[in-house]
């Protein structure tokens, strides 16, 4: 298995959930201490800033990504009940008798099933006691069912530990490319709370000025944005539409280096880049198809009453995965390149054509 597989791997199974995002945070900070030619900071908001040493020759390019997913916190254990707080958005119908694993301090693990749940607030009966207040849960899942087969990773949580893989496999490779300083990565907390670490991260002055923002995503596949198909160059989602200069300097890139990809809306949901924008910053959006979003087995039917509330890890393609590193890469290198790429293209066929207006 090749690094940046093996890295994502290892994220997508670390237990995350918004606000307790540390195991998470323990292996980016150990992956940098690895690499001297890296600086980590981390603001007040626990947001963790990457960036190459070295002279910047061009305004930055940032890779943005989330590290919290769904789960349960503890707030209130009787032995083997427990009482738990979900975070994060799953329908109602997915909860009671669901098979959920709990993380203690040491990590231990314990399973248990939810008994009954209630405007955000769980009770769970475990296999035996163990577990503490502030500990965190997330579903339970037959272990033979993750992992990589084939071109698709199965695994407790894509969205978005797959988006801070493909962001540390972006980085990993920059750092060696002359020229390419000027790119760097931001990993959030609290994104499926409400985007909190995004906005954190603009309140506190942790972009840099000028900064390109690539919000990056691991977003639910419709029909029109299959799984497989290539990374996805997002042109906004449910709440906006993205930097329109940006993107297109985006597109133009990844179109000249003949990348595979696709160019959608992603309508499903609010990513960061909606945020970043709200803020005055230069930001669009980057995605992975996602099956199985948040865990969920068809939504759509659950939402009819046609089927019910069935739980599954998160599927993406490696290919799609490969893709978006290749795509970040390609845009760090030549972004400035294209920015200006559809307006000379116009310009161009207006001069060969405008006698037809008689000008």
């Amino acid at each position: 298995m090749k690094p940046t597989h093996r890295w994502l791997v290892e994220l997508t199974h670390l237990p995350t959930t918004s606000g307790h995002e540390d195991r998470v945070t323990d292996w980016v900070e150990r992956w940098v201490d690895r690499r001297d030619d890296l600086l980590l900071r981390v603001d007040r908001a626990g947001n963790l800033f990457i960036t190459v040493k070295g002279r910047k020759r061009h305004d930055p390019v940032i890779a943005a990504a989330h590290m919290d997913h769904p789960g349960w916190v503890v707030e209130l254990v009787d032995g083997r009940d427990i009482g738990a707080r979900f975070m994060g958005g799953v329908l109602p119908a997915y909860f009671e008798g669901a098979p959920v694993v709990f993380f203690s301090g040491t990590g231990e693990e314990i399973s248990g099933t939810v008994e009954s749940f209630s405007d955000g607030l769980g009770t769970i009966r475990l296999s035996r006691s163990g577990m503490e207040v502030g500990d965190i849960g997330r579903w339970r899942f037959d272990k033979r069912r993750l992992g990589i087969k084939g071109d698709v990773l199965r695994a407790p949580a894509c969205d978005d530990l797959a988006g801070v893989a493909a962001a540390i496999a972006a980085l990993d490779r920059a750092r060696r490319k002359p020229g390419l300083e000027h790119f760097g990565v931001l990993l959030t907390r609290g994104e499926e709370e409400g985007l909190l670490g995004a906005i954190a991260a603009c309140e506190l002055g942790t972009i840099p000025d000028r900064a390109r923002i690539l919000s990056i995503e691991t977003s639910r596949s419709f029909a029109d944005s299959p799984i497989g198909a290539g990374p996805v160059v997002r042109v906004g989602d449910r709440s906006s539409i993205f930097d329109a200069h940006l993107t297109n300097a985006v597109t133009n890139a990844v179109r000249s280096a003949g990348i595979t990809h696709q160019r959608k809306l992603m309508a499903g949901g609010t990513c960061e880049a909606t945020a970043f924008g709200a803020y005055g910053h230069r930001s669009t959006g980057l995605c992975l198809a996602l099956g199985n979003y948040h865990n969920m087995v068809d939504i759509d039917g659950v939402v009819a009453g046609t089927a019910n509330g069935v739980l599954a890890p998160e599927e993406i393609s490696l290919s799609d995965f490969d893709g978006l590193v290749a795509l970040m890469l390609r845009v760090a290198s030549d972004v400035d390149e294209n920015a200006a790429a559809i307006r000379d293209r116009l310009a161009a066929n207006y001069d060969r054509r405008k006698d037809l207006l008689g000008l």
